[in-house]
């Protein structure tokens, strides 16, 4: 098998550059270690940033997006009853997008088929070979047992944290940045009215809350647990209560409580690998970096790595010119490091560490209190939020 570009993983960063270099003319292959009714399931990220809503506008696959999408033009952040709001219109002139990450994949993957990509499903046993030669290449055995080699000009590793791509890249030449936060998040799908038209990001005396949504009529909603804790040690009346206890009492007395659909914890930490190019492979997305959820920076990250790296390879390809993918790791790392930032100090200002100190406590609420005061903080975070420029 031959292609231009192999992509390993068809999360929304495989399938957007695939999407993306498709309609530029150029042959792509995606490997998946999943099946696809495996990828479609897994619940994820439901804020788009302004830059990530026009790349996929660009990718062709926007249409469900503006249909059923909601946009929000702000933010509430709390703190017991002081809530402050982060008008990002007022602030920036831009806006984010509430649309589920599981859309987001499901759109990409119907364009996919749409264009006849080749989309190889429960691979295993990937290895990547000749990152220095004239052409890589990339062994897999398929659902079958049959072992298969694609060889491609460049490859894409857009597999995640666990996937092979990073580890490709010898030990010795990576430099990995981790932080890893003492609690998860208690994270809950359920059928009923949002609480809020704006998300709500709580700080309390009992921990972090955030309520979110998908849609009009279905909400996600979360809780800072410790690690130890399992989601079956939480049932809904107990999410319920907790979740009232740590949200604005204004917004607590409109909850209107139903039975979960799913319910996960998930650990949060920071986490960078460096460099995001070795020789014919590049890292995207969760392959590189990994961000806690309180910045809404996942998805939105990924899809940052996924602009430098198309217009790279179309530069490369279509031109001759190789000077986009020689600079594609410094220009993604400088944007990567400055969300880690963001969402670092969303984590901190927002989250009750158990070893803290009163003086921590403190802190936290005088930032809130600068922000409800300071037209410049709110300015601050609301160009983060919505996205910094590529």
């Amino acid at each position: 098998m031959k292609t231009q570009v192999a992509i390993i993983g068809s999360g929304p960063s495989g399938l957007m550059l695939s999407q993306l270099l498709n309609r530029a003319g150029i042959d792509t292959v995606i490997l998946e270690r999943s099946s696809r009714e495996h990828v479609l399931s897994r619940i994820r990220a439901g804020i788009l940033e302004w830059g990530t809503v026009n790349l996929l506008c660009e990718a062709g696959v926007s249409e469900r997006l503006d249909a059923e999408g909601i946009p929000h033009d702000g933010t509430i952040i709390s703190d017991g009853d002081l809530m402050v709001h982060i008008d990002f219109r007022e602030l920036t002139g831009k806006r984010v997008m509430v649309y589920g990450q599981t859309e987001v994949t499901r759109d990409l993957f119907e364009a996919q088929d749409k264009m006849g990509t080749t989309i190889i499903h429960q691979v295993s046993d990937v290895e990547i070979h000749d990152l220095d030669a004239a052409q890589a290449r990339v062994d897999f055995t398929t659902v079958e047992g049959e072992r298969k080699s694609l060889t491609a000009d460049w490859v894409a590793g857009c597999d995640g944290f666990h996937g092979v791509s990073r580890k490709t890249i010898p030990a010795e030449k990576r430099r990995e940045f981790e932080r890893v936060y003492p609690f998860g998040w208690l994270g809950i799908l359920a059928h009923t009215a949002p609480v809020n038209d704006e998300l709500i990001y709580a700080n309390s005396e009992h921990g972090f809350a955030l309520a979110s949504m998908r849609s009009e009529t279905l909400v996600r909603h979360y809780l800072q647990v410790p690690l130890t804790d399992k989601p079956e040690d939480w049932s809904d009346a107990r999410f319920w209560a907790e979740f009232k206890r740590r949200i604005p009492a204004e917004a607590a007395a409109r909850v209107v409580e139903a039975a979960s659909i799913e319910k996960s914890i998930a650990p949060l930490r920071s986490f960078v690998s460096e460099p995001l190019r070795w020789g014919r492979l590049f890292l995207v997305g969760d392959a590189a970096h990994i961000v806690p959820p309180t910045g809404a920076k996942g998805l939105n990250l990924a899809a940052s790595d996924v602009h430098y790296l198309y217009n790279a390879l179309v530069e490369a390809i279509k031109n001759g010119s190789n000077k986009g993918v020689d600079d594609y790791s410094a220009r993604a790392l400088n944007r990567i490091w400055k969300a880690m930032r963001f969402s670092w100090q969303m984590t901190t200002m927002l989250h009750r560490f158990d070893d803290e100190d009163s003086f921590a406590a403190q802190m936290r609420k005088s930032t809130l209190r600068h922000l409800s005061e300071s037209e410049t903080a709110r300015k601050d975070l609301a160009e983060n939020y919505v996205g910094l420029p590529y």
